[in-house]
């Protein structure tokens, strides 16, 4: 039989696309068979202009699946692609009735028969776990067998649903077929359609999960057990697609990755064993799972990201969740996680049903603290029912629909929004297409929830010593201290929406901070103005990289070299002992006050790494002085008045040629260039 295995289509910007891995094992499952699959990556279609997006996209879709005359077409069902799945089917069967419609995944697990019953032209949906069951569904299409004789399936017969006795998963995944990515397009093909850096390709280390947490669909789906492939297996699949496949990065997929120390500590030792551990990869991991041992054995096995799912700074809302994570030790995994140079995004979620204002504050305030030692991504995101969940069965009667979660976006087909028929069939079942509804909060409205959820990060990436400062300087939650700021940036900029991008928290943040200190009768915390002024510079520094900057002299004639400040290094004087303000806050110490002590720190962006450092009154002066124009020797007889009380001239000349040397290691310094107009500056004879 001629199977067409379609991955529904899918389009959000911000989002990359990678091979889909479920069909993919799907197709490797048919392997040894005479059944002849195709994958169809229409989310890859779109990026490549080759399926247009519009409202005709679904009759395009189905066009494009009966181009190769299948006899079956299964959908890779997730809780986006719900809807397009069920109109595409519907096109397809318009085009030839006698083709058998399959639907799997997450999305209809849990919903098979209200599946079946909403929808006649679908014939069938596998249930969990796919690479047994899909292949006997095939065959019993074909007529070999019959449909009851297939576990894990629910099918239609005639105005009936039925429901066959659940498959068993399977007990050791290594004994599923080798994957085979010769089936998709090429890894470059992806990475040049998304305009990635470079090639990205799934690895699955394992399934399933232990535990118990109210909202998630994966324990449901695995019957909370954790399987993984052996890590010979794992490290033969990484060889075979960065040799073979040209693969330059591993996405980890298994959301216990860290759960078993002793399989992740034989995990890095074998790829550093094995020469791939220049590759670098991701995975998912729980903060109470790792600590700076093992986090500096991953970074070395080439662990460069990871993703800690927080979820919420309640613990109500963690009792709600049935999530237990110790918060003693939160903060000191995250600044041990950045110190081996691992970025982590860090999950949360807020706007559970049960959740007060102070619940949500308390999750905000979190997200703050992990903000300080930088280096991190923070999402939030507001809570989404999955179908099969707890939440779902406990608060269906809930559920209404106003705003777009995460995983209600990427259908917006028609100009930036859903097609009518998307729409409507989503509001015809709540409880088939929950993820596109939400639960009222007693916290605020859902509509200031979303906002929260969608800029807040923002904040956290940016300033989150000065806003954490700024709520205990006021008095103030966070949640508050947001929609104060959000009012006044649009009473600012005549703004339409209530909403800030990072270049609206850029340029006008600051202005923000001081607007609302200035009418302060008395500010506590004198040096809040000085942190403000850092998380700024760093921000500025942020926007240049001073890598490429080389600094030669002649040190036979230093004296006459004219040198001039690198404009990609950014200078600043502060009131305050910055780094010891900077030291505290990264250890969680938020002190009311400290002793004025200038302090004068310069700021560099090299590649990836922002460097922060402090140089002394002489240094900083020098610096100012060094515009292009003026000569060491004038830069010397500028200064003597003021540093060198305490030597000789000559001697004081000799500490200046040193410290023209010591910038220019530092790429503080640059050489004057030439002055092909005549005017001015210098020419290379005076260097």
């Amino acid at each position: 039989m001629n199977v067409a295995l379609v991955f529904p289509p899918f389009y959000l910007e911000p989002m990359y696309n990678m091979p889909p891995l479920g069909l993919i094992h799907l197709a490797a499952s048919l392997g040894g068979t005479t059944h002849r699959p195709v994958i169809l990556d229409l989310p890859l279609a779109i990026r490549l202009n080759a399926l247009k997006m519009g409202k005709n996209i679904y009759a395009d879709c189905a066009r494009t699946v009966i181009r190769e005359d299948p006899d079956v077409v299964g959908f890779s069902v997730q809780c986006t692609t719900f809807p397009p799945s069920v109109q595409i089917s519907k096109e397809i069967k318009k085009l030839n009735p006698e083709v058998r419609i399959v639907f799997g995944g997450h999305a209809v697990s849990s919903m098979d028969e209200r599946t079946l019953q909403r929808f006649p032209w679908i014939d069938a949906v596998v249930r969990g776990e796919g690479e047994i069951t899909f292949p006997r569904l095939i065959s019993a299409l074909d007529g070999r067998t019959g449909l009851d004789e297939v576990a894990g399936i629910t099918f239609r017969r005639g105005d009936l649903v039925i429901r066959n006795a659940d498959r068993d998963l399977v007990r050791n995944l290594d004994d599923l077929p080798p994957i085979d990515y010769g089936l998709v397009p090429p890894l470059q093909v992806y990475r040049d359609a998304c305009s990635l850096r470079r090639s990205i390709a799934i690895v699955e280390v394992g399934r399933g999960c232990p535990h118990n947490c109210v909202y998630c669909s994966q324990s449901v789906i695995w019957q909370r057990r954790s399987r993984v492939y052996s890590i010979d297996r794992i490290i033969r699949e990484m060889r075979n697609l960065h040799e073979s496949h040209g693969a330059e990065c591993f996405l980890l997929a298994y959301d216990q990755f860290t759960a078993r120390r002793a399989f992740v500590e034989e995990f890095c030792t074998a790829l550093v064993d094995e020469g791939l551990h220049h590759v670098p990869w991701y995975c998912i991991s729980r903060l109470d799972s790792v600590d700076a041992p093992l986090l500096e054995l991953m970074r070395r096995a080439g662990c460069e990201s990871m993703c800690y799912g927080i979820d919420s700074g309640s613990k109500k809302t963690l009792a709600f969740i049935r999530k237990n994570i110790d918060h003693e030790i939160l903060f000191q995994r995250v600044v041990e996680t950045t110190a081996q140079g691992i970025v982590p995004t860090l999950s949360f979620v807020i706007g559970f049903p049960v959740e007060e204002k102070e619940d949500i504050d308390a999750t905000l305030e979190l997200a703050l603290k992990t903000g300080i030692p930088g280096g991190i991504n923070p999402l939030i995101q507001l809570t989404t029912i999955l179908p099969g969940t707890d939440l779902q069965r406990d608060y269906a009667h809930l559920l209404v629909r106003e705003v777009d979660t995460y995983f209600s976006l990427g259908i917006e087909f028609d100009n930036g929004r859903r097609i009518s028929s998307d729409e409507d069939l989503i509001g015809s079942d709540s409880l088939l297409f929950s993820s596109f509804y939400n639960l009222p909060c007693p916290a605020m409205p859902l509509a200031e929830l979303n906002l929260l959820a969608c800029c807040f990060p923002i904040l956290v990436n940016f300033y989150p010593r000065s806003f954490l400062l700024l709520t205990r300087e006021l008095e103030l939650s966070p949640s508050d201290l947001f929609f104060l700021w959000t009012s006044w940036l649009k009473e600012r900029t005549g703004m339409n929406s209530t909403g800030f991008s990072p270049q609206d928290c850029y340029l006008h943040f600051s202005a923000f901070c001081d607007s609302i200190l200035s009418e302060t009768v008395q500010v506590r915390r004198s040096h809040l103005r000085d942190v403000m002024k850092y998380e700024t510079l760093c921000l500025e520094a942020g926007k240049f990289d001073v890598s490429g900057t080389h600094f030669l002299i002649d040190l036979n004639d230093v004296q006459h070299f004219r040198p001039v400040r690198n404009s990609k290094v950014i200078t600043g004087e502060f009131l305050h002992d910055m780094p010891r303000i900077v030291r505290d806050m990264k250890k969680g110490r938020l002190d009311e006050t400290y002793p004025d002590a200038r302090t004068f720190l310069f700021f560099r962006q090299e590649k990836d790494r922002l460097d922060v450092k402090e140089i002394n009154e002489y240094g900083f002066d020098f610096l100012a002085l060094c515009n292009g124009s003026r000569t060491v020797r004038a830069i010397c007889r500028s200064l003597y008045h003021r540093h060198g009380n305490d030597c000789s001239y000559s001697e004081f000349e000799r500490n200046c040629v040193q410290a023209v040397l010591t910038l220019g290691e530092m790429k503080l310094i640059q050489r004057n260039r030439p002055n092909l107009t005549g005017k001015g500056g210098g020419s290379d004879a005076d260097g």
